[in-house]
């Protein structure tokens, strides 16, 4: 790719693709210039990833053309892509987990020796990540980091096989607003040195932070391209959805009863340290208790400490009175435990199982579907259709396989199945991660419907706007200590953001 400014980056024209007979893009005309940073925003299941797969060569077109630096080009897989300069970092990571940081950025790299020692790989990784200001710790194994340290590993992993054109694909989905800040200083970085960026995002303040155009697709069809400067969050917004949707969120003061409490409580992550020291939490009935951080502090371990998934090293948790550190994860589900897991798809769901079974995934033990070993079918098939309809997930049927639904959907199923577990405690951790304005509207209603009929709920989110938005308290989580708990007309931004990154008010580190 030589990269001649007179012309595109990268364009389509005409491009129609369809699955199963249903359009997922119609006629799309897209186009980047060299050296700009473009965002590609709309609704789950509005074809922004689909167009970006074709440009990646993971699908191919039905109809239009593909035309990268004034050539068409026909790619037939990722791999024509990226030799072209087009490489793509997914939602859903593509790394190899039993193997170090620094052999999955190797992997595919031209530059990589024929015979090289761990040491070497671990010095050029050093190295490159300096050179794009993203840093993990090179010697870790994929399976041991974070989900946030694993999606810089992915963008790292794509620019080392040298891309030119980098397609972002809901990048902060799972980073902190510092974090995300620091990736937008890259992305700037990298646009200024050259390089094209595709970013797609469902977050709107993203798109006019980072972004220097933007397009919006609605239901495949291309409704604008403009130019970032101007706009405004509710007019893209309504250009996305055709509608204007304001979440209304009253925060409460509440003095009530403990309905979880943690005291002394530590642990340790999957490579053996610690990732909670002493951590003191309590959430009391009927109000919202948000742990805000940097991804990788502690708040996966948190959230499986407490639903009876990892071991304690020390301390005691209990759900009203009663203490559940020795339970079964059953056990602690049947305590009135839910649980909106991390990832949806891991933990969340059996994406090969039919929607039906996956409604009942938490309960089908219960007298309501079992008779003995005997499920009661019908009951199990009423109750997903309640539940589908109730959480508006859109499914052509409660026995298609849950992996058909979009990633909105999916979220949608298991936001409302585990909030109707939840009749104590709702632990949600990332409950809107990657999903769209109207689907994370849905979900986030329904956590504070939980609220509301008295349920005790731990947030957990490494998007600060959305922990700002709906908790009625905040904790400030570093490196597995709690770092401060306020009252939320009491938190400041700048304040959570310097003890977030280990420091106190005074500018100490903790």
């Amino acid at each position: 790719m030589t990269g001649d400014r007179a012309r595109p980056a990268v364009e389509t024209r005409g491009i129609s693709k369809a699955f199963g007979g249903v359009a997922a893009l119609d006629t799309v005309d897209f186009e980047v210039r060299w050296s700009e940073v473009h965002a590609l925003v709309g609704e789950n299941g509005a074809g922004k990833t689909t167009l970006c797969n074709i440009l990646a060569g993971i699908y191919r077109a039905d109809a239009g053309r593909v035309v990268v630096d004034g050539a068409e080009r026909d790619f037939r897989s990722p791999a024509h892509a990226i030799d072209a300069g087009i490489g793509m970092v997914h939602q859903h990571f593509r790394l190899v987990e039993p193997m170090t940081v620094a052999e999955n950025i190797h992997l595919g790299w031209p530059e990589t020796p024929g015979v090289v020692s761990q040491r070497t790989l671990n010095e050029r990784t050093e190295r490159f990540m300096g050179e794009m200001g993203l840093r993990v710790d090179p010697t870790a194994k994929i399976w041991q980091l974070s989900v946030g340290e694993q999606q810089r590993v992915e963008i790292l992993r794509v620019l080392a096989r040298g891309a030119r054109v980098l397609i972002l694909d809901e990048p902060t989905a799972v980073l902190t607003a510092k974090e995300a800040e620091e990736l937008f200083a890259v992305v700037r970085e990298l646009a200024a040195g050259g390089l094209s960026v595709i970013f797609i995002t469902h977050k709107l303040r993203e798109v006019l932070a980072v972004s220097d155009r933007l397009t919006v697709l609605r239901h495949g069809i291309r409704e604008i391209t403009r130019p970032t400067e101007g706009a405004t969050a509710s007019e893209i917004a309504r250009l996305m959805t055709g509608e204007e949707r304001v979440l209304d969120v009253e925060h409460r003061v509440v003095t009530g009863d403990p309905a979880l409490e943690l005291r002394g409580v530590s642990t340790l992550n999957d490579r053996g340290i610690a990732a909670l020291r002493d951590v003191d939490l309590t959430v009391r009935s009927g109000e919202i208790l948000g742990i805000a951080g940097v991804s990788g502090n502690g708040q996966t371990e948190l959230a499986e400490v407490i639903c009876a998934l990892r071991g304690m090293e020390a301390g005691s948790i209990t759900v009203d009175g009663a203490d559940i550190a020795s339970m079964s994860v059953r056990a602690v589900t049947d305590s009135g435990v839910g649980h909106i897991p991390e990832d949806r798809i891991g933990m969340g769901m059996v994406t090969s199982a039919p929607v039906k079974d996956n409604a009942v995934l938490h309960s089908y033990w219960t007298e309501q579907f079992s008779q003995g070993l005997t499920l009661n079918r019908q009951s199990v098939i009423d109750f997903a259709r309640k539940l589908v309809e109730a959480a508006r997930v859109q499914t052509r049927s409660v026995f298609a396989t849950a992996g058909q639904l979009s990633g909105g959907n999916q979220q949608r199923l298991v936001a409302r199945r585990e909030a109707l577990a939840a009749d104590r405690l709702l632990v949600a951790a990332h409950p809107t991660r990657g999903l769209d304005v109207n689907a994370a509207q849905e979900v986030r209603s329904t956590i504070l419907d939980r609220r509301d009929s008295g349920c005790a709920v731990l947030l957990i989110s490494d998007d600060l706007d959305e922990v700002l938005l709906m908790s009625d308290r905040i904790a400030v989580i570093y490196e597995g200590r709690i770092m401060g708990v306020f009252e939320a007309a009491e938190a400041d931004r700048e304040h959570i953001g310097l003890l977030m990154g280990g420091h106190s008010i005074t500018g100490a580190v903790a």
